[in-house]
């Protein structure tokens, strides 16, 4: 049946992975991207109250929206592990960073709770603000220096300097991220709350907006002036510039929703966004993976770093069999815990 559909569609086995493991990553950005987003806005709610219930706002949802990353670096290890190996010794203090911030993320969340001091609640409550902002700031980093490349030898091997990772367009990429979250984080607290703190995250959902469209308008343009290869298919191709137009369309009706109080569409919009900026990276790299700054020729492909043809069709009738069941768990749990948030004994 696979290799029929791959024959009727004109699409290949690494290809059809690519797609896949972009799919997957654009589900985590969208489900733990508005997670993260809201534990950064968490310090500045000033009461009590207001943190648990901003805190339980995604209690239900935060371990569930984790899943599909666990799916997406498996998907990434068995569909290019050329990729996975090369990326993570490359990247390996951000993603170690990553893994610890993402520990500390859940202790915050499960402990804060646990004890009545306020020097403890106050130590989870900065602990859990740092760790989501941190981790939206890292998942940036990553993508940016997948977008400009790395120094990669013949054997796909990095070789640049341990600290490279840290360079300014990066920094830049993983600001943006931080800030596309905080408004996605604070489109769903709206849908989560009511009374003052509805009115209060209103507010900050106005300055996240700002933000957002400050970052986002200048890493476009250092794109377009320092990264010019990332552009050269949508010149070639001028129908693929739908792709861009319908992303600056989502993010210009994001406002315009908060403001006629469509929060739910505004949320659907922001999720929208990240797709499209996504799908808008996939076009600029595809086929590449991972670009070569030391020498074209050493980059890496779908079809470089894919595994066989057998283990790809063997694994896209497991993705297409087990794909659907997480999508349904997800949608039954955010149905089940739909509405706004009532703090009772069981809360965190």
């Amino acid at each position: 049946m696979t290799n029929e559909l791959s024959y009727f569609l004109g699409i290949d086995y690494p290809t059809w992975w690519f797609l896949i493991v972009g799919a997957v990553f654009s589900g985590y950005a969208i489900l733990d991207g508005f997670d993260l987003g809201a534990g950064a806005w968490h310090l500045f709610f000033r009461k009590e109250e207001s943190r648990r219930i901003a805190l339980n706002a995604v209690g239900p949802v935060w371990d569930g929206n984790e899943v599909w990353l666990v799916i997406g670096g498996g998907a990434l290890f068995a569909g290019f592990p050329v990729l996975y190996a090369s990326l993570f010794s490359g990247m390996y203090i951000p993603f170690m960073l990553f893994l610890a911030f993402l520990i500390f993320r859940a202790v915050s969340i499960e402990f804060r709770s646990k004890e009545k001091m306020k020097w403890w609640t106050q130590m989870w409550d900065v602990a859990y603000t740092i760790s989501s902002v941190m981790l939206a700031i890292l998942l940036g980093v990553v993508l940016g220096n997948v977008l400009q490349g790395m120094p990669l030898d013949e054997n796909h091997e990095f070789w640049g300097s341990w600290l490279s990772f840290l360079n300014p367009y990066a920094l830049l990429v993983g600001v943006t991220t931080l800030s596309i979250f905080m408004v996605h984080g604070a489109i769903y607290l709206t849908m989560k709350t009511e009374g003052r703190l509805f009115v209060k995250v209103n507010r900050l959902l106005w300055w996240a907006i700002g933000f957002f469209i400050i970052c986002f308008l200048v890493l476009s343009i250092t794109t377009l002036i320092y990264l010019p290869h990332l552009s050269d298919r949508f010149f070639s191709d001028y129908w693929l510039f739908i792709v861009p137009v319908l992303m600056f369309l989502s993010i210009a009706n994001i406002p315009r929703l908060v403001t006629k109080k469509k929060f739910v569409h505004a949320f659907l919009f922001s999720a929208l966004t990240m797709s499209f900026a996504l799908i808008l990276v996939a076009i600029e790299l595809y086929p590449v993976l991972l670009l070569s700054t030391s020498e074209v020729s050493n980059s890496i492909t779908v079809y470089n770093a894919a595994a066989s043809q057998k283990s790809l069709g063997i694994m896209l009738r497991i993705a297409a069999i087990g794909g659907p069941l997480v999508l349904a768990y997800t949608v039954f749990v955010y149905k089940t815990f739909w509405g706004k948030v009532k703090l009772d004994e069981m809360s965190y």
